[in-house]
């Protein structure tokens, strides 16, 4: 049986009659309702559509129930949503012919997206391509005869001493050529040391990459998620596991850093159980609010496993990573490389360690620092002006930020950014399976990733998705 309301509310210019029928809940019936009205063009392109609230109160639903059926329609294309000007009626959102009877089909979604606003990846544009050239040149000019034979498992001593002055200078790690071994990232360094080396359980935090996770798994090792506050991971609650990985320097996806207490305490537990704890310095080089928060494996290096790469500074495309290690691990880990690895390229390495050497890693991150910077701000002011709604989370450091959203509207507003063709992240999306604590609604936006000419249009697109007050 349908239920009919006649609506004349505000932001309808004219009464409109929605027929609500079919026994899939309220939310579905005004879902088709709308669909059909504009379909069928009694709501034309541009009209506006009422406040929650008052079309909640005219048609006795609740508001969410509205919100909701907004956010699918906004998602499928067939209403727009802008702070400022409310919900209306898709401009591309054509009528039936009345005397037509071929169904409408929705415009078709776009190849790739138009905007890139996943986290993770830096600018490619702004690669140091001069820069770099030089240093590979000299190089490979001043490398000996035995770089190109058989390679060492452990990385170029040409760079593991670089590496260790660079570790030391900006992120407090104390540490030896010895103790570093190169490897080609975060991924490979979990791969070289599970299960071979390091076995479970392990504690991680309770978001973060999931990808990790399905690599931990692969290797059979068991991940019990600790959970977060304000202050990082709550690592009282570790207890029997035999290891914890941690992004101390910057939480992700959360942002923040592990508050200093908080490193101390996971320390003695370390040197209490006999555990270990792997670092995860994914992008400590980019603090903007403060100076650079220092490795946790400065406070003790036989109990930490500090493992950083160039993928956020420079480019993923370099394959290159290290891992600084503990004394015991180092004979077990190179056993586990092989002599025949598939090792990160000695030329690339012998740049790398030029590029650091020379200063001009300094000035790129330098540099990169201050445009990403003023992309946070930008990001900022634009979400303040347009989404004054939406909570803005973790920008003090990385390269992307947190949009805390209104419970219930994480997945419409997903599926309304596909739709437009604005590529980011669900918070969910991060949440390990186990974790205990209540998941909010938000989304992850990486500010990093379009090139400089294409971030001011990407900003305008992520606005045009957010939901409405």
């Amino acid at each position: 049986m349908a239920d009919s309301w006649v609506n004349s509310a505000e932001g309808i210019g004219a009464d409109l009659h929605l027929e609500l029928a079919g026994s899939g809940g309220r939310r579905a019936a005004l879902i088709d309702a709308l669909r059909e009205a504009v379909r069928g063009g009694r709501l034309a392109p541009g009209t506006g559509l009422p406040p929650y609230r008052s079309l909640a109160a005219d048609l006795g639903v609740a508001r969410n129930t509205v919100g909701d059926a907004y956010a699918e329609l906004v998602a499928e294309g067939w209403l727009t949503a802008r702070q400022g000007s409310g919900t209306r009626v898709a401009a591309r959102a054509e009528p039936l012919d009345a005397h037509a009877r071929v169904p409408v089909k929705a415009p078709a979604r776009a190849r790739g997206p138009r905007h890139d606003l996943r986290q993770g990846t830096p600018d490619a544009s702004s690669f140091p391509r001069a820069a770099w050239l030089a240093s590979y040149r000299r190089a490979l000019q001043q490398a000996p005869n035995e770089a190109f034979g058989p390679g060492d498992p452990a990385g170029r001593i040409e760079l593991r001493r670089a590496l260790t002055e660079y570790l030391a200078r900006v992120r407090g790690v104390r540490t030896e050529p010895g103790r570093i071994v190169v490897c080609s990232g975060f991924a490979h360094a979990l791969r070289l040391l599970f299960p071979a080396v390091l076995q479970g359980p392990l504690a991680v935090e309770s978001y973060g990459l999931g990808f990790h996770r399905e690599l931990l798994a692969a290797a059979s090792v068991r991940t019990v998620p600790l959970s977060l506050d304000e202050d990082g991971a709550r690592v009282g609650e570790l207890g029997r596991e035999r290891g914890v990985l941690l992004t101390p320097a910057h939480q992700f996806p959360t942002g923040g850093p592990l508050h200093p207490e908080r490193r101390a305490a996971v320390i003695d537990w370390a040197r209490a159980r006999g555990g270990v704890i792997v670092e995860d310095d994914y992008d400590g080089e980019f603090r903007y609010d403060r100076k650079p928060v220092g490795a946790v494996q400065g406070l003790d290096p036989e109990r930490v496993i500090h493992i950083g790469s160039v993928s956020k500074s420079l480019s993923p495309a370099l394959r290159l990573g290290w891992m600084v290690l503990p004394e015991r691990y180092v004979d077990a880990v190179l056993a586990v490389k092989g002599e025949r690895e598939a090792w990160a390229g000695v030329p690339d390495q012998l740049a790398l360690a030029d590029f650091i050497v020379s200063g001009s890693y300094d000035r790129h991150v330098r540099r990169m620092r201050q445009r990403y910077r003023r992309r946070r701000d930008r990001l900022v002011a634009a979400l303040a002006e347009r989404a004054p709604h939406i909570e803005v989370t973790g920008v003090a450091a990385g390269l992307h930020a947190v949009l805390r959203l209104p419970p219930g509207t994480e997945q419409s507003a997903v599926k309304a950014a596909v739709w437009q063709g604005v590529a980011l992240d669900g918070l969910g999306d991060f949440r390990h399976p186990e974790a205990v604590t209540a998941a909010p609604d938000g989304l992850v936006v990486g500010y990093a990733t379009p090139a400089e000419h294409a971030y001011a249009a990407a900003v305008d697109a992520l606005c045009g998705v957010l939901p409405p007050v």
